[in-house]
């Protein structure tokens, strides 16, 4: 029984740390502010650097992004920060 749970813990650590538990999720956010020609640029640029992030799609038409992105590197909260700390706040569309 000794032997056992320490075997059991080191596999345990190896599951939760897989990334086979990790989740792509795809976001659509509506984007404010974006009105000129360099405004979809930042707005990718700054959703790229986010840590987990592998897909940005803009669309300037619609004011919107989709995000494709790993949930278990990143969040909504990561994606409406980045937008937001270059100038344009973004919220999860419908």
């Amino acid at each position: 029984m000794k032997r056992f749970i320490p075997a059991m813990a080191a596999g345990l650590s190896l599951i939760a740390g897989s990334p086979a538990l990790a989740g792509e999720r795809t976001a659509t956010l509506a984007i404010q502010n974006m009105d000129c020609a360099a405004c979809p640029y930042i707005v990718r640029e700054s959703l790229k650097a986010v840590p987990g992030v592998s897909k940005v799609v803009v669309s300037v038409q619609d004011k919107t992004v989709v995000v494709t992105y790993d949930d278990a590197k990143a969040d909504l909260d990561a994606l409406t920060a980045a937008t937001t700390n270059v100038g344009y706040p973004s919220a999860p569309q419908g």
